[in-house]
């Protein structure tokens, strides 16, 4: 029987985060200020973003490390299986193979707690005690929760409306992660409105 599944082992989670902007052909345009229209300094997005990720966005190096401490936790759900996808290849009648990553068995279900972990590792180390996001339909507000739950933080999540009401786990699983799970307060409709 023919392989399906491949394991990689929990040496084999990557020190580095490869970093995009090494190879990009042309320089992305920088993000602007709201009110000068001029490219924002690393003090002004201070303001939201702790210096670590500010450093990453910045950074043209091809390979940034990734802590220590992360990735002890990424080891809780990575390295993610790679699947064949023998029967979408039988169904193309292709002769290539086709790969998928299962990020099913992370935590919260999706590649998202990738990020999260992360984000909330550098608000940790410079001392940030809460966050607030949004979500669409909760993937994101539980993987932040589950992250800010490894680094003691404080999680509020803002939900689509829609989301909240249709999708009660989402909502239990933030709150067993001691995230705090808010209805957005309007509909889409109501908030286009406003426009």
């Amino acid at each position: 029987m023919a392989t399906k599944k491949f394991i990689l082992n929990e040496s084999d989670i990557p020190k580095t985060w490869y970093n995009i902007n090494a190879d990009i052909p042309v320089e992305p345009k920088p993000v602007l200020h709201p009110e000068t229209l001029e490219p924002v300094t690393p003090d002004f997005l201070a303001q939201i973003f702790p210096m670590g990720l500010i450093e990453q966005e910045v950074s043209t190096d091809r390979y940034i490390p990734i802590p220590d401490q992360v990735r002890e936790i990424y080891k809780l759900w990575r390295p993610t299986p790679l699947v064949r996808a023998r029967q979408l290849e039988l169904a193309l009648g292709t002769p290539a193979h086709i790969y998928f990553k299962n990020e099913s068995v992370s935590p919260s279900g999706s590649h998202k707690p990738n990020t999260a972990v992360a984000q909330a590792y550098f608000n940790k180390i410079e001392g940030v005690k809460s966050l607030t996001t949004e979500t669409g339909a909760g993937q994101w507000g539980s993987a932040l929760s589950m992250a800010g739950a490894f680094f003691d933080l404080n999680i509020e999540v803002y939900m689509v409306r829609v989301s909240y009401d249709q999708k009660p786990y989402r909502r239990l699983m933030m709150g067993l992660l001691e995230g705090r799970c808010i209805p957005a307060p309007r509909t889409g409709r109501h908030t286009a409105e406003l426009f």
